[in-house]
């Protein structure tokens, strides 16, 4: 892997309709949070958004709509191939922000994991076109001849994030993963004072040659006037303070212009230590180690961290020395890249004038417990020339004073705050009014059970940590794009990541209506109802380049006999009295007397269906979606009807996924059992 050389940075520059291009209006210098040191210059004016908005939508929104799940799914996982061999520059450059080593893996691996992820996902769970159906097929004649099916379509507009600086990899990827998932282009607009970072992955993607034109543009510089140029089409996802999200939320554009907006804002998040976990118990030892490197991780400069400990009253005393004692054995402060050093600075000097204006406002009904704001020792580094604090546990005087759960101090800052019982400490978690997560460090299940049920409602995301789950937990401050990543309230309301529900954010919901035929064409998968054609070979000796969908088999009929029932349940060991007691299977309320297995009803059916001569077919990995729907008696004809509902070639295999519709009926031509069949099946002969 070629990586481009690190450079001496002289200006961010701005990505915008194929070309690069330098700062507008004024520019301010970026200062190494290290050392004061200038690392770039940034425009303070801003750079042309209707440029980038009218190149995403003319030449990135229709490239990436012209492109399957699939194939957008793998260049995610052939892009975090390419960014995971770039990681060592990355690391360098992330130090200049005052990242330790360990923080900048969070940021770096952690956007180039959210790739992956999304790479693995979308080949996985989504379909092998480009419209995403929601749900079963409704019903809504009866004739059959009228049905409604949710579906999703891709967005014809454009997805503008305007990220903080305390993420500028992990941040603009964990956005752009899903929207390139969902076919809508994206412009990123990171915070100016780590925007150098960003800019230097954003060159690395680009010059992969991996991302069609116009997917992915960056603005640097000011904000200013990019909403004026969105509408109806477009999405905005912004993470910040909730001041700036509710001046962004309040434009015209969202209000009147239909711009979809979503925010991830201030977040004063707990972790609550649980009564019975008292010192020399596993979960103690948990919690003080889970506090401490929430303070300390990315300098506690992360909306997950942990602001609010809430620890049982009787406990206080106990945690408080525990953390004193862990911050002074496992806490270096210092240069990221010294030798020996595990916490870093802060973002910069301005930012460390910040913390400790909140931590004064704390104060009023706090007291300093550990650390000094006002002096910290220091590894490789000047102390006041670099943006470095110490960290700092406050413990509140009073449980109810308004300023512990209103006032957030975005750095390595938390307060103790006691509680009397799991009521009370439930209430006083909600005081936050919406926090992004909060976690509960208890061995106790009806502890756990009450606290959960109890937040649940203010807080995005809630980890329970025991000893069990210790070892594989990632931990209260790691967000995984696997879930949601976002709160209720003041945290913003709004929900990023989540596996596939992150990429249906992106995409527009729509109900059909129609015939069956209408919507498997719309759609590309075939629904009961709508036309079936029989080719003259079998579906099973069809290549994925022959089968097309909607071509059937029908095989049977099949009577089965109370012979077959006797041998299937010595054979299978299911000896269940419905299959094998007549006098209890009639009074059973659902039968009329002993019914054949459904299990065997399947094996039968797969013996009906199944051409036996090698072909195409080259597995059968799965069956979903079984239901049994009606008792087959001895003495009843069974058929079969297969039917190939989708097809889903694999774009960097030579075989592709069919899944098939399979319906048994009776006699009486009613439905006694339906299921989808998966089957890998080979492009070509």
């Amino acid at each position: 892997m070629t990586v481009t050389a690190l450079r001496d940075v002289a200006t961010v520059e701005s990505f915008i309709a194929g070309r690069w291009s330098g700062p507008t209006g004024e520019t301010t210098t970026l200062l190494d949070a290290a050392t004061s040191e200038p690392v770039a210059r940034i425009g303070t004016g801003a750079p042309d958004a209707a440029g980038a908005a009218e190149h995403a939508r003319r030449v990135g929104g229709p490239a990436l709509r012209s492109m399957t799940f699939h194939e957008r799914a793998l260049v995610l996982k052939q892009l975090a191939q390419h960014l995971n061999g770039c990681k060592d520059a990355f690391y360098d450059l992330s130090a200049r922000t005052g990242a330790t080593r360990r923080d900048s893996l969070v940021d770096v691996d952690g956007g180039i994991g959210v790739l992956f992820t999304y790479g693995s996902k979308g080949r996985r769970e989504l379909p092998g076109g480009s419209v995403y159906l929601d749900g079963p097929t409704e019903a809504l004649g009866r004739g059959g001849q009228f049905v409604g099916q949710h579906v999703y379509t891709s967005r014809h507009g454009v997805a503008v994030q305007i990220n903080a600086f305390n993420f500028p990899v992990w941040g603009m990827l964990e956005k752009f993963a899903p929207a390139f998932l969902a076919g809508v282009p994206t412009i990123a607009k990171p915070a100016s004072q780590t925007a150098y970072l960003t800019e230097f992955v954003v060159r690395e993607a680009l010059d992969s040659g991996l991302l069609p034109e116009g997917s992915l543009q960056l603005l640097a510089g000011s904000a200013r006037g990019v909403l004026d140029v969105l509408g109806d089409q477009d999405l905005v996802a912004f993470t910040g303070s909730a001041s700036t999200a509710n001046s962004l939320r309040s434009h015209r554009s969202v209000l009147e212009g239909g711009v979809r907006f979503t925010s991830e804002a201030d977040s004063l998040n707990f972790s609550l230590l649980g009564p019975d976990a008292v010192p020399g118990t596993a979960e103690f030892d948990l919690f003080v180690r889970q506090l401490v490197t929430e303070m300390t991780a990315k300098a506690g400069q992360k909306c997950t961290a942990i602001r609010r400990a809430l620890v049982p009253d009787a406990l206080l005393g106990d945690v408080a020395e525990a953390v004193r004692e862990r911050i002074a054995q496992k806490v270096t402060v210092g240069h990221p890249q010294a030798e020996g050093v595990t916490m870093g600075a802060l973002v910069s000097l301005a930012q460390r004038e910040e913390v400790r204006a909140r931590v004064a406002e704390l104060q009023r009904g706090a007291r300093i417990v550990a650390g000094d704001p006002g002096h910290v020792e220091t590894v490789g580094a000047d102390a006041e020339r670099g943006a470095f604090l110490s960290p700092l546990l406050l413990l509140a005087e009073d449980a109810g004073r308004a300023e512990v759960h209103e006032v957030e101090a975005f750095g390595p800052v938390s307060t103790l705050i006691g509680y009397g019982s799991t009521a009370q400490a439930v209430e006083l978690a909600a005081r936050g009014r919406g926090s992004l997560v909060g976690s509960v460090v208890s061995n106790d299940p009806d502890v756990v059970r009450d606290v959960v049920l109890g937040v649940a409602p203010w807080h995005g995301r809630v980890l329970v940590l025991d000893r069990d789950s210790a070892k594989e937990s990632t931990g209260h401050g790691s967000p995984l794009p696997h879930l949601t990543h976002g709160g209720p309230g003041r945290a913003g309301d709004g929900e990023e990541l989540g596996g596939i529900r992150g990429v249906l954010h992106f995409m527009q919901r729509s109900a059909l209506q129609g015939s069956p035929r209408a919507l498997s064409a719309v759609t590309g998968t075939w629904m009961p109802g709508a036309p079936r054609t029989t080719p003259d070979t079998h579906p099973f000796q069809r290549s994925l380049a022959e089968l097309r969908v909607g071509d059937s088999v029908e095989a049977g009929p099949r009577t089965i006999t109370l012979e077959d029932i006797d041998h299937f349940a010595e054979f299978s060991g299911d000896r269940f009295y419905a299959h094998t007691d007549e006098e209890a299977a009639a009074a059973n309320p659902f039968f009329e007397g002993r019914v054949a297995h459904g299990y065997f009803l399947v094996s039968l059916a797969a013996g009906l269906f199944v051409q036996p001569d090698p072909g195409p077919v080259l597995a059968n990995y799965g069956l979903e979606n079984l239901r049994f729907t009606a008792p087959v008696y001895p003495g009843d004809e069974v058929r079969v009807q297969l039917t190939a509902k989708s097809i889903a070639p694999r774009v960097d295999a030579d075989y592709g996924e069919v899944r098939w519709d399979a319906q048994l009926f009776n006699q009486r031509d009613e439905t006694v059992a339906t299921y989808d069949v998966l089957t890998l099946v080979a492009k070509t002969r």
